[in-house]
């Protein structure tokens, strides 16, 4: 473990986030930057584009289930669905 420039703090969690950072070489103004910068490279419409790709995935998977689904798989699934339709009327 490296030590860096300045006094070790006395408050515990004080202690404890300036021993993280000298065990993993960040520093404060490293954070900041990092912080910045991933920020910056977020496009405009992150909720539509997530929940596209979201929905594609579901499609994705309801298909590839379909096909690994035994028959009766299939249709205890079905009547358990048709059961929680029928049960809000």
């Amino acid at each position: 473990m490296t030590v860096g420039k300045g006094k070790r703090p006395r408050d515990p969690n004080q202690l404890a986030k300036w021993i993280v950072d000298r065990s993993t070489d960040e520093t404060p103004e490293q954070e900041q930057e990092l912080r910045s910068s991933s920020s910056s490279t977020l496009p405009p419409h992150v909720s539509e584009y997530m929940s596209l790709i979201g929905r594609k995935g579901g499609q994705i998977g309801g298909k590839r289930r379909l096909k690994t689904m035994t028959k009766a798989q299939r249709q205890r699934v079905a009547a358990k669905a048709a059961r929680t339709r029928w049960k809000k009327h």
